[in-house]
């Protein structure tokens, strides 16, 4: 499974103008109501902020990977934001973040969950590729950008 897959033009903010972490997250998790039934949405923030909570998904070089599981989808979920203004969000490098990818995945299939975000550290690891994205307008740009990534990182 490939990560730009899982992205599309209604779930990309390629300009998000957010305040904090809280705003960010409820903003990137409002993305996903196309993909989902009414109610479980609630059930997805709930997730995300539970694990939010347990310990900050700031993981470093300007990034966030926000994530959670839920019990009622069957395919992981995915957003992904470049922020205006980077934000604080209790990284492990005490930096802010200026981007954030989340990922919701089934509870049932925890081993692709943990490979989707295996595969988001590793390809957020490339400072050209980070630099990149930024240099991006457009959420249909910022599609491109994770397709030629992924393609050139891991093969079709």
């Amino acid at each position: 499974m490939n990560l730009y897959s899982l992205l599309d033009n209604t779930t990309i903010l390629s300009n998000a103008n957010v305040s904090d972490k809280e705003e960010l997250l409820n903003l990137m998790i409002d993305t996903l109501k196309e993909k989902v039934e009414d109610g479980q949405l609630e059930e997805i923030r709930k997730s995300v902020f539970e694990r939010e909570r347990i310990m900050s998904t700031g993981v470093g070089k300007s990034l966030a990977i926000p994530h959670g599981k839920v019990s009622f989808i069957d395919e992981n979920l995915a957003s992904f934001a470049i922020l205006k203004e980077p934000i604080e969000f209790d990284s492990i490098d005490e930096k802010p973040v200026k981007m954030a990818f989340l990922l919701v995945g089934p509870e049932k299939k925890n081993s692709v969950h943990i490979k989707l975000l295996s595969r988001i550290s590793r390809l957020m690891n490339s400072v050209s590729f980070r630099d990149t994205l930024l240099a991006c307008n457009s959420s249909d740009e910022i599609l491109d950008v994770f397709e030629q990534e992924e393609i050139k990182y891991f093969g079709n």
